[in-house]
């Protein structure tokens, strides 16, 4: 079994997280029956946030009776102080504990520090001496803000994207966090599902012993596949080299990752999806994206009011409102049949 240690923390887990995004979109017998067979299996890493509507609750379910087993890690959006007390508040009951293992703040616009007038990272020391948090962390989209998190030396871990499409300055992030004990979690390291093939997505996680990748997992057969990973972890091949560099080449340029903080959009376009048709088509089945409710969906971009709120709230700058009238136009050649896809 592999095993990561998130830095000075000293929490030590196979190298399989659960990133529990994706429960909130299943029953709450089913998300249960989902985490209890991870930990079955031998994954105690459970990341989720209080943005996930009701993620934390199918946790605490999950977990209610045997928390010391497992380490949970979950997200505030807080903007001050009071907003930090009573999200926090709201997580502790919401997952049936009285601690977080690492609390997180969860994609802010800027790096929380003692004194900028927020009151946010003062909170967070104040919620730790009282055994309410164990460790403190950082989720970031923002290559820019993730560097002032590590240089800061305030924070334990840093989430941030990472997958096989990473650039050099994002491996660069990691060695960063390594050289700092700081733990180094890895968010959409499928890259919001145009990653298909997993076993060269773990292949490439576990060139980096200090990165614990945090797997999205909504159905027993994904999660089966990582549980198959703990005992026999993919290791990077030939074949899986050809495969990440064609990923590269196919992938490369501007494409949505899937990450959703341009949502929600005043026209009703579901952006983190509709922006990302092209590929969905293409790396995915495309009958699952041809159906009635998808082509409503993507109709919808049809209503775009050009008020480019989502392009001022992407962070990986994207102009957003092209790429939906660019993947729309895809969209209506292939289901004329002018475009053939898998």
């Amino acid at each position: 079994m592999e095993a990561v240690v998130l830095g000075s923390t000293g929490i030590k887990v196979n190298k399989n997280g659960f990133g529990a995004l994706p429960i909130q979109r299943v029953s709450t017998e089913d998300a249960v029956k989902l985490a209890r067979k991870a930990y079955e299996a031998g994954i105690t890493f459970f990341d989720t946030a209080r943005f996930y509507t009701d993620s934390e609750e199918k946790l605490g379910e999950a977990f209610d009776g045997m928390r010391e087993k497992v380490y949970i890690a979950t997200k505030t959006a807080a903007k001050n102080a009071d907003e930090f007390w009573e999200q926090l508040g709201i997580s502790l009951h919401n997952l049936r504990t009285d601690y977080i293992d690492i609390y997180q703040f969860h994609n802010p616009s800027f790096c929380p520090k003692p004194g900028d007038g927020t009151g946010l990272y003062e909170a967070m020391l104040e919620a730790k001496a009282q055994g309410k948090i164990r460790h403190i962390g950082i989720t970031n989209h923002r290559l820019a803000v993730a560097e002032e998190a590590i240089e800061s030396g305030l924070y334990e871990t840093l989430q941030f994207p990472f997958c096989y499409l990473a650039t050099d300055k994002d491996i660069a992030l990691v060695e960063k966090c390594k050289k700092a004990d700081m733990g180094f979690i890895a968010m959409k390291a499928l890259s919001g599902g145009l990653i298909t093939n997993s076993a060269a997505a773990y292949a490439f996680e576990a060139q980096y012993e200090n990165v614990l990748p945090i797997w999205g997992v909504q159905r027993e057969k994904e999660l089966d596949e990582f549980i198959s990973y703990i005992d026999n972890p993919p290791t990077m091949t030939d074949e899986i080299r050809a495969l990440i560099e064609n990923d590269r080449k196919e992938l490369a340029g501007d494409f949505c990752r899937g990450c959703g903080y341009c949502m929600p959009c005043p026209a009703g376009i579901e952006i983190n999806n509709c922006a990302r048709m092209s590929l969905l088509l293409r790396r995915s089945p495309s009958a699952l994206q041809l159906t009635p409710e998808v082509q409503a969906k993507m109709k919808k971009i049809e209503n775009c009011l050009h008020c480019n709120k989502c392009k001022s709230k992407c962070p990986y700058g994207l102009d957003t409102p092209a790429l939906l009238a660019k993947n729309y136009e895809d969209y209506k050649q292939v289901l004329a049949g002018n475009v053939s896809v898998n």
